[in-house]
């Protein structure tokens, strides 16, 4: 809560990169995620909040919870924001299901590649905050 964020400190992790229009939703994503008790998920475009799966005891349950509610209002251009780093790939496997081809998280997990990897067979963008 005390650091300062530095957008530009911001790494793509994956092979694909984002395009403008997913940056602008991955920026709105991860300031609105720090809003969403932990273990929280958010599923937004640029403009608004889609679908939001708060506290859970597990971080799939999360991004269903999220998907699910965000799946009423229509995915196209949705990106997932995510709390905390994502500590197995299971979460993005999940993700991939509903065709969200974006992702923001602080990174950090000592399964990062595991991680990443799935992003890549998947073709989703993954941006590492650091924070």
């Amino acid at each position: 809560d005390v650091v300062t964020e530095q957008q530009e400190s911001w790494t793509v992790a994956t092979q694909v990169q984002p395009d403008k229009e997913q940056w602008e939703a991955l920026k709105f994503a991860w300031k609105a995620v720090k809003y969403v008790k932990s273990n929280g998920i958010i599923v937004t475009n640029e403009h608004q909040t889609l679908g939001v799966g708060p506290g859970q005891t597990n971080r799939v349950a999360s991004v269903k919870i999220a998907i699910e509610a965000a799946q009423e209002k229509g995915l196209d251009n949705a990106v997932l924001a995510s709390d905390a780093f994502f500590p197995f790939a299971d979460n993005i496997d999940e993700i991939a299901k509903s065709g969200i081809k974006a992702i923001v998280q602080p990174g950090g997990s000592v399964r990062d590649q595991e991680v990443i990897e799935a992003c890549d067979k998947y073709g989703i963008t993954m941006v590492f905050t650091g924070v």
